[in-house]
């Protein structure tokens, strides 16, 4: 790939639309924008939970000029639609179906928060992580308790009151959404990350809260072929390093380029 043709500013071609994902019995319409459709690097660009393509749109659109940007709304968030409770892996699993309808595979995947979790499943080619979410810290005890409550609760025929137990964050989610949101916010991803064999660049918020300085530590520790960044900001933090990640990312592909 020739990587230095490629860094040549496109015209701001945009495609929006929506695709039909057929993932066993059921069909999803994921909502898409392309940014440079004819640019010859393509990243793929996931948001975090809670959030959608247009703030990672805010955030890339005008750095990755070079690129063929490719930014989706995941189901259950932004336009894209969600009929039952889904895990990591299911997400994965239509991002992946996605892919296979675009004329080619994205040469870099970047993946924010719950983000950065599913693109640890698509075998990409370049990972970017930005305060990914799935190395697992222990919750605080009145946390504990609320989720043990909860779990005895349930079978009694309780659990219609589940809003009672849920944090703040999740006030007005629907209950498909919320237990999605169960079934993926405990994953543990350490193993996903130790087996990662492609160049991973991670970048973090000093001040994340959501998720700690010390996962991204770990992470890095883990991932064989990897470089940490650690940025001021908390969990959005990529808002104000937008430029810096993109400079980063293109500098990691001209060094590859330089060394074949």
């Amino acid at each position: 790939m020739k990587f230095y043709k490629a860094f040549i500013p496109q015209t701001s071609e945009k495609i929006m639309a929506k695709k039909s994902i057929k993932v066993g019995l059921k069909t999803y319409n994921i909502s898409y924008e392309i940014i440079n459709p004819k640019a010859q690097i393509s990243v793929l660009i996931l948001h975090g939970w809670g959030a959608s393509k247009q703030i990672m749109k805010k955030a890339f659109g005008n750095v990755f000029d070079e690129f063929k940007q490719i930014y989706i709304d995941l189901p259950g968030f932004g336009e894209s639609e969600i009929f039952s409770p889904l895990n990591t892996k299911d997400y994965a699993n239509i991002v992946k179906k996605f892919i296979k309808t675009l004329p080619q595979a994205p040469d870099i995947v970047l993946g924010h928060s719950f983000g950065g979790k599913i693109a640890t499943l698509l075998e990409p080619k370049f990972l970017v992580l930005l305060s990914s979410s799935g190395i697992v810290v222990k919750k605080r005890l009145w946390v504990r308790f609320k989720i043990a409550l909860f779990k005895f609760l349930k079978p009694l025929g309780f659990s219609k009151f589940y809003r009672l137990f849920a944090s703040k964050d999740v006030s007005g989610m629907s209950r498909v959404m919320y237990e999605t949101l169960k079934n993926v916010v405990d994953e543990n991803f350490y193993q996903n990350y130790k087996n990662l064999e492609c160049k991973t660049l991670i970048f973090w918020g000093k001040s994340d809260k959501a998720t700690p300085l010390t996962s991204g530590q770990t992470i890095h520790e883990i991932v064989k072929d990897s470089k940490f960044y650690p940025l001021d900001g908390d969990h959005f933090f990529f808002l104000l390093h937008a430029k810096f990640i993109a400079d980063e990312i293109k500098n990691e592909l001209k060094s590859q380029s330089e060394q074949k």
